[in-house]
């Protein structure tokens, strides 16, 4: 497959358990792709374009949970995905104050 084709990699993360991670709920290349990349768009799931992140997702099978090498970067991205959101748990507050999302 060339690089130049347009990838999207869905994930899906609902912590159930301690040690439950991230799985791949959809994923595909070229038309198919900009329709993931659509209808998250209509629902309001942000998106995050990565290529080197994508060639490596892409290679997971529907239903797989992320390896370990990856939780790190994933975490940071659903993290900062709250932030931007307005979401936070309980008690936390960002340093520096947290960002501006009003704009």
């Amino acid at each position: 497959m060339k690089k130049n084709v347009r990838k999207a990699v869905g994930l899906r993360y609902e912590k159930q358990q301690k040690g439950d991670a991230p799985t791949v709920v959809a994923k595909g290349f070229g038309e198919l792709a900009d329709d993931i990349i659509a209808l998250a768009q209509e629902h309001g799931i942000l998106i995050h374009e990565d290529p080197y992140l994508s060639d490596f997702l892409a290679t997971l099978d529907l239903g797989q949970e992320i390896p370990e090498s990856v939780y790190y970067v994933i975490a940071e991205l659903i993290a900062f995905s709250y932030v931007l959101q307005g979401k936070k748990p309980e008690g936390w507050e960002p340093p520096g104050g947290g960002v501006d999302t009003r704009s």
